[in-house]
């Protein structure tokens, strides 16, 4: 924990500190913290540091390796002075790295940096260590000292320290560095020039270290240059900035690239998003049911091949991008994954409960799969599209793409459209400077393309479903999140998407030639009705469908009959007398072949033997039927057929496919996998199971966001010094008296280290406890089953053991 961190805390006010756990909800998240050195700790942590310098734009970064390289306490204005830029243009960015955390001003205003922000860059600015880094480094002897010293005209006696503060004060002064220079051998200009602009570190010749005259060992003796090993060199920082010279500034950037941009029509904005995104949750629901019917296979080396994908795409009437991106979202969203059973990937039970929402719950719950989705599925890699449901090399960087992209977009006002997509690279590389420039280059097109097939971006402006989606950057969530993301829920997103689906048409206009026609983007109902008993001729600003006979049979096929089928499609149209003739003439035609399913074959030699066995009154259960003097069907499985036999006297044995005889043994019951569930823990010691369905497809309810003002109202308020300061022992063994001395132990790193532990009370509760406190005779800590924090008396507290 650094201390100065905890020192500027404790001087914010309740505003000032709200707004930094606004920008840090890490900082607070569950179990929350509650005193200011825990939340310092927090604060200052490197993973969480480096997550939320993502978030930073492009001069907070420049002025973060500024003041790397000033060094820490760093006034504002030689701070400015170095980034030559004005005071005033530089404060409101300094802010925004003290919003965050990542820097912070001292007593006399100086800029205090993270120490995890130093992490982030090796080489901050292209230089190198400090000189301080490499003379105080043991493989530079105190006679290598006095004898650098001597070669820079300094004297050699005095101690260490003084003698590297001489050194240092002459190799950053530029004057003393030029004058120095001017008996220098010929390229020694040069090869600094290319250590100060293109290093710090650059391999070499190690020979020419060692060899008299050369411009290398010249600058090596002279405290220029430093070797770590024999190939390489390295410039001290102090030396590379006096190369540059007095005039070098490095690069500030406080106003983002302008985009390029044209007016559009924001009413034809929003129509053509009313026409994608009905569409959407339309093509979604075709893809899953044609899964449902058809598992489709993945590769031996993982992911869907190509001719899987355009099979799917043929018998949907998706084209193959929409197609590929769909199965991304349907994956991400849970409404699609691989079934070991069926051999591939079939619809979820989610998809089931989908299925029954309104329109827009089940839109959102495609974007905001689409807004955490880790893979690009339209980026083409050296010419080629990569496989679907494939690992993505990338991660969670193209979901950053995304978002950086359409995070831009929503900053144009309403009516604008970008007209060049390098110009909008470049403004997405300026507010999210860490993202690999190269990848925003590779996935901007894939990801724009995508968000026009999404009804997020139309005639190249975001939609209103986009300006929703941008404003949830900071919520998205994770691909793996077992959790509902707050995207889903949020409710400028809900708006938008009623919105987006409010012209949906839910009736179809039916002519005498056998067709049906919606004028309009089709309701999902009405789009899985037509599909179910017509074929589609054409989509678009009107779609068309077409009744035939194989149409209307495979409707029959799967369970209607003609009554059904024209009472469903009379609720959307008024029926034309052709087409109920159609319905009613096929129907009377169906079923003049019948097809029987047998799930076992019983046979015998001897017929007697099987007619007894078919009129056996105990056997009828089995649904036996002779179909020759010795052949019997059963309409139970082969299994369930043998014991009823054997139960009854008779001596059967299991026949397989090849007509041979498999007897096997069974597996014990102790060795079934029979238990599906998950045994969790209830409050007063119960055990339940939790249903496998409910976590492998099934999401649960994200926890609402933290609120920042809330804790920092708490925070304030916090008293410090709790009764457990080198006391926790002492205060456990007094009071805890129903635990042995190991179990006392366990609770004392609960409160002093923070770790799990389940504990049992003496009616029976059951916690699971971390981060706690010591009160007087009572435990306060966290509680993981009520999600807050709880009071337990030690006294009470009967067992203690290990939660990992």
């Amino acid at each position: 924990m650094d201390d100065h961190l905890l020192g500027w805390l404790r001087t914010l006010d309740e505003a000032r500190l709200a707004r930094v756990l606004s920008n840090r909800p890490d900082a607070i998240a569950a179990p929350w913290p509650r005193r200011l050195d825990t939340l310092a700790q927090r604060l200052g942590n490197g993973f969480a540091v480096m997550e939320a310098m993502r978030a930073l734009p492009l001069p907070c970064l420049e002025i973060a390796q500024a003041c790397l390289v000033l060094g820490d306490r760093t006034p504002p204005e030689r701070l400015a002075a170095f980034l030559d830029a004005p005071v005033a243009t530089v404060a409101p960015w300094l802010d925004v790295l003290y919003d965050h955390a990542l820097a912070w001003p001292d007593d006399e205003g100086r800029v205090h940096l993270a120490e995890a922000v130093s992490r982030w860059w090796a080489a901050p600015l292209g230089l190198g260590e400090p000189l301080d880094h490499y003379l105080n480094s043991w493989t530079v002897s105190n006679d290598t000292l006095r004898a650098l010293a001597r070669n820079l005209g300094l004297p050699p006696h005095g101690n260490k320290r003084r003698t590297i503060a001489r050194v240092t004060e002459v190799l950053s002064d530029g004057v003393r560095l030029a004058a120095l220079l001017r008996n220098a051998p010929e390229g020694t200009e040069r090869l600094l020039a290319d250590f100060a602009w293109d290093g710090p570190v650059r391999d070499v010749d190690g020979g020419r270290f060692v060899m008299l005259g050369t411009p290398e060992k010249w600058a090596a003796d002279h405290g220029l240059l430093y070797r770590p090993r024999w190939e390489v060199a390295e410039m001290p920082r102090e030396v590379a900035l006096s190369v540059r010279g007095p005039g070098y500034h490095p690069p500030f950037s406080p106003e983002p690239p302008e985009i390029a941009t044209i007016p559009v029509d924001p009413e034809e904005v929003d129509h053509l998003m009313t026409l994608a995104a009905p569409h959407v949750v339309e093509r979604c629901a075709a893809l899953l049911d044609n899964t449902a019917k058809t598992p489709l296979p993945l590769l031996k080396t993982g992911g869907v091949g190509v001719r899987e994908v355009r099979r799917v795409a043929k018998e949907t009437g998706c084209d193959e991008d929409e197609t590929r991106l769909l199965l991304e979202i349907c994956a991400v969203s849970r409404l699609l994954a691989f079934d070991e059973k069926s051999g591939g990937m079939v619809p979820t039970e989610r998809f089931d409960r989908w299925r029954l929402d309104e329109g827009s719950a089940r839109l959102r719950v495609l974007l905001s799969a689409w807004w955490r989705m880790e893979r690009s599925s339209l980026r083409k890699v050296e010419g080629k599209y990569p496989t679907v449901l494939g690992d993505d090399q990338s991660g969670a960087a193209v979901a950053r793409v995304r978002r950086a992209v359409l995070g831009v977009l929503s900053h144009l006002p309403s009516g604008t459209a970008f007209a060049d997509r390098g110009s909008l690279v470049r403004n997405a590389h300026w507010h999210a400077p860490l993202l690999d420039q190269a990848l925003l280059t590779d996935c901007a097109a894939a990801a724009l393309e995508e968000a026009r097939l999404l009804g997020v971006l139309a005639n190249d402006a975001l939609t209103d479903l986009g300006r929703a989606l941008a404003g949830l950057g900071a919520h998205a969530g994770d691909e793996n999140d077992d959790t509902v993301p707050l995207v889903e829920h949020d409710p400028v997103l809900v708006e938008a998407s009623t919105r987006a689906l409010a012209s949906v048409r839910r009736s179809a206009l039916f002519g005498p030639d056998l067709t049906a026609v919606v004028t309009g983007p089709p309701s999902t109902e009405l789009a899985e009705l037509l599909d179910r008993v017509a074929e589609r001729e054409s989509r678009g600003a009107a779609s068309v469908w077409r009744f035939t006979t194989e149409s209307v049979r495979g409707a029959l096929d799967v369970g209607y009959d003609a009554d059904e089928l024209l009472a469903e499609l009379s609720e959307v149209g008024q029926i034309p007398q052709p087409l109920e003739y159609l319905v009613r003439d096929v129907a009377r035609r169906h079923g003049e072949v019948t097809v029987t399913t047998v799930a076992c074959i019983v046979q015998a030699s001897d017929p007697a033997l099987l007619a007894e066995i078919a009129a056996h009154r105990r056997l009828s259960r089995l649904g036996l039927r002779l179909l020759a003097p010795t052949v019997l069907v059963s309409s139970t499985p082969a299994e369930r057929t043998l014991a009823a036999l054997r139960e009854n006297g008779y001596a059967p044995v299991p026949i397989a496919d090849t007509g041979e005889i498999t007897i096997r043994r069974s597996r014990s019951a102790g060795s079934d996998d029979a238990q599906n569930g998950k045994l969790i823990l209830l409050p007063g010691g119960q055990v339940a199971e939790l249903d496998s369905q409910l976590h492998h497809g099934a999401h649960a309810l994200a926890e609402p966001l933290p609120d920042p003002h809330e804790h920092a109202r708490r925070l304030l308020e916090s008293q410090e010094g709790a009764e457990q300061n080198g006391r926790t022992w002492a205060i456990i063994g007094r009071n805890a008296t129903r635990l042995p001395t190991a179990q006392q132990s366990l609770l004392g790193f609960v409160v002093d280290r923070g770790v799990r532990a389940g504990i049992t009370l003496t009616d029976g509760l059951t916690a699971t406890i971390s981060h706690g406190e010591l009160r007087g005779g009572t435990l306060d800590a966290w509680c993981e089953e009520a999600g807050d924090y709880l009071e337990f008396p030690l006294a009470e507290i009967v067992e203690v053991r290990g939660a990992y």
